[in-house]
């Protein structure tokens, strides 16, 4: 297939991400029969799999850095996509080109029928990120688990490190034990014989994430840490604990907090895959290199413009403390925001100091699950934020800037869905 025809096909498959993002009868039945058709092409290589509420893609993409720097051939993959899907499949950081990514589709298109099944959008993608890896001969691939764990479509790699970020509210209800929930479902990706590195601290939890089938397990604050975080230009300069010792005066170029527990998540990972400590230079290396567009991404200035990706409560906390901890503006803030279905708009822009704004302009993301602009903007209003709606991505963030002072500060925020149109548009006016 080339890239056209390819995403033809995929469009023709039920596209939870663009729908509500729940399925019935959780299996991974139809996975393992399309992988399995395929020759089981994630079997070829061993992997990393990291699963999460928040700080998966970041975690993900300090793991590739890390073992690009220690050597190795590394495929990566994520979702979801910012603007195109080429970004979800990478190797050594470079996304999959259309001519393989259309072959790669293609491979999972011919065995459609062989294998008796009708795969997801997310199971198709899946499929053929593995089979790619298993053709350019990767040393290891980096897994990003989609919306689930336990029943996820990635959840049929045997990985050989299993990580855990952290356990928050997104995609549930949060009703009733939900954390307790969602964390049986989070360590559904720890396999029998593999190392379980566990970002989440709840002690609460700590009875399930104990009963994960692991042979091994580190701890985030026992066997690895982030033991100090200080503020520098761009980033952060951070001191990483693992059960190997402590690397001092790593330069982490990414903002917020959050990203330095990130850090020592990723850097644990990575020594226990090797089973021994990395270099201390190759983990400077590694990290200096990082990159993770649109999480706090700042892509331009006069006015300062942030782009955030922040979709759920704790994501847009984080977002706030950055903004209060790393940023002292002479102007004002400025938001530009647009969020899916099954957010709660109060407890979203209250969580990410919308109040403090100067104004915010509400946007609908390009989805079939997008709030309407005009009640985000009336629920802003009804918080006492002086807000208007304007459906267009692209044009709520032109309108944002057409208000703005070379002072302020504009943050577009919200989803995935707003800060990838944001990105592309800007990133054309910057080439134009």
């Amino acid at each position: 297939m080339n890239l056209t025809a390819a995403l033809r096909y995929l469009d023709q498959h039920t596209n939870l991400e663009a729908t509500a993002g729940r399925a019935e009868g959780l299996s991974l039945d139809r996975m393992r029969d399309l992988v399995d058709a395929l020759g089981d092409p994630q079997a070829a290589y061993p992997v990393i799999h990291i699963t999460g509420t928040n700080g998966k893609g970041s975690v993900a993409r300090m793991v590739t850095s890390l073992l690009q720097a220690a050597g190795l051939s590394v495929g990566t993959y994520t979702s979801p996509h910012l603007e195109r899907v080429n970004e979800r499949i990478t190797w050594n950081g470079e996304p999959i080109g259309d001519d393989d990514l259309g072959r790669a589709i293609g491979s999972v298109a011919a065995v459609e029928e062989l294998a008796g099944v009708v795969p997801s959008y997310f199971e198709i993608l899946t499929a053929a990120a593995f089979t790619w890896f298993a053709d350019v001969a990767i040393d290891v691939a980096v897994v990003e688990v989609g919306m689930l764990g336990r029943y996820d479509a990635t959840n049929v790699v045997d990985a050989a490190v299993a990580v855990l970020t952290n356990v928050g509210r997104d995609h549930t209800d949060g009703v009733g034990a939900w954390r307790q929930a969602i964390a049986e479902e989070k360590v559904g990706i720890v396999k029998p014989g593999s190392t379980f590195v566990c970002g989440e601290t709840d002690p609460e939890l700590r009875p399930i994430l104990e009963a994960a089938p692991a042979a091994e397990t580190w701890w985030r604050g026992v066997d690895f840490d982030c033991d100090q975080a200080m503020l520098a230009l761009g980033g952060r300069m951070v001191d990483l604990r693992t059960p190997s010792g402590v690397v001092e005066d790593v330069y982490l170029p990414l903002h917020g907090a959050h990203q330095a527990d990130n850090a020592a998540v990723a850097l644990a990972a990575v020594e226990a895959f090797f089973a021994r400590r990395l270099d201390d230079e190759v983990v400077r290396e590694g990290f200096a290199s990082v990159t993770s567009p649109g999480r706090f991404e700042i892509v331009g200035r006069e006015p300062t413009v942030v782009l955030d990706a922040a979709h759920n409560v704790d994501g847009a906390r984080a977002c706030r403390e950055t903004l209060r901890e790393e940023f002292t503006l002479g102007g004002t803030i400025i938001v530009v925001v647009g969020m899916l279905g099954g957010r709660d708009v109060a407890e979203m822009l209250t969580a990410i100091g919308a109040e403090e704004a100067g104004f915010l302009v509400a946007c609908t993301p390009d989805s079939p699950r997008a709030i309407p602009a005009p009640e985000v903007a009336a629920v802003a209003t009804s918080l006492g934020i002086v807000a208007e709606s304007v459906p267009s991505v692209v044009d709520a963030v032109e309108r944002a800037r057409a208000l703005a002072s070379p002072d302020d500060l504009i943050l577009v925020t919200g989803s995935l869905y707003v800060v990838g149109p944001a990105r592309a548009a800007l990133a054309r006016e910057v080439d134009a």
